[in-house]
C-alpha cells in the first residue's frame, strides 16, 4: 500500500496528540474545550482472502490516492466526539502553543 496506514493507526495517533495536548495545557489559564472532532479522510478499501481478515481501510496522502486507480478509494468523514478516561462527564479540555503552519 505504499505510504498508506491503517484507519486504526490514524486514530490512535490522533487520541495521542490529543492526550499529549491536554497535558501540555495542564494548569494553563486558557484552554479549548474539544466538543467534536471530524476528520476527512481518503481511504483504500482492501478485501483480503486470507483467514480472518475480510476488510482493511488504509488511509492515503494526495498522492497515494492519485495513483491508486487498482484500488476501490472512498472519502470519508468521522466525527468524533472526544470524552476523557477517568471523567466521561468532563469535557476534555485542549491547550499548548500554536504551531508555525496553524493558522
Amino acid at each position: 500500500m505504499g505510504n498508506a496506514v491503517e484507519l486504526a493507526d490514524v486514530i490512535a495517533q490522533l487520541r495521542s496528540e490529543l492526550n499529549r495536548a491536554m497535558t501540555a495545557g495542564d494548569g494553563d489559564e486558557i484552554r479549548f474545550q474539544a466538543e467534536k472532532l471530524e476528520l476527512e479522510l481518503t481511504v483504500g478499501v482492501e478485501r483480503s482472502l486470507e483467514p480472518g481478515v475480510k476488510v482493511r481501510f488504509w488511509v492515503l496522502d494526495a498522492q497515494s490516492s492519485a495513483r491508486s486507480a487498482k484500488m476501490t478509494t472512498q472519502r470519508i468523514v468521522l466525527t468524533l466526539q472526544p470524552v476523557r478516561g477517568d471523567a466521561p462527564g468532563s469535557p476534555a479540555l485542549i491547550s499548548g502553543t500554536e504551531l508555525p503552519d496553524e493558522a
